[in-house]
């Protein structure tokens, strides 16, 4: 059984994560130009899968590892469709104050909700990366951690949503 998950989101909210998904597909794409692992940021997003054994690592890399940004691609184009409004990618640029005031809906079917959520985590990870967050003891306090706060609190919301969307869930 399909579901669909409701998101609603300010349109200056849609336009700044439209903006933040498309320099992830950027940097994804940066990435199959150049050695993938030159970055540590990319390096985040395909971690090892054995930390004991550095060749078996190497080698399960070698084999997964264009696979997987791939899918990364494929989750953030998909999440950009859902994103616009109209047809049309929401910018920043030129929107006026009642414009960034609007909510729109974004219904998301079981495999749209699942790309957002792959994407949003992922991005969160490169942002820990640039922004130099290494684990839960890290003092995140302060406005250059904005962005990171505000994707962990949409990631957040959309998988309360789709638990809340599951079948069989009381409510």
């Amino acid at each position: 059984m399909s579901r669909t998950v409701r998101l609603t989101l300010s349109v200056i909210e849609a336009a700044h994560l439209t903006d933040l998904v498309e320099q992830f597909a950027d940097l994804l794409a940066d990435s199959l130009d150049d050695d993938a692992l030159g970055d540590p940021a990319i390096a985040r997003l395909v971690p090892d899968a054995y930390r004991g054994d550095a060749e078996a690592a190497a080698e399960f890399r070698r084999l997964t590892q264009s696979d997987l940004l791939d899918r990364r691609q494929d989750d953030a184009a998909l999440m950009l469709v859902t994103l616009q409004r109209e047809g049309v990618l929401l910018r920043v640029d030129g929107l006026s104050d009642d414009d960034a005031r609007e909510e729109i809906d974004i219904t998301l079917d079981d495999g749209a909700a699942t790309a957002w959520l792959r994407t949003l985590a992922a991005l969160r990870l490169v942002l820990a990366v640039r922004l130099g967050i290494h684990d839960e003891e890290d003092d995140l306090d302060g406005p250059r951690f904005g962005v990171y706060h505000w994707l962990g609190y949409r990631l957040e919301g959309l998988l309360q949503a789709m638990d809340d969307e599951r079948p069989g869930r009381r409510r």
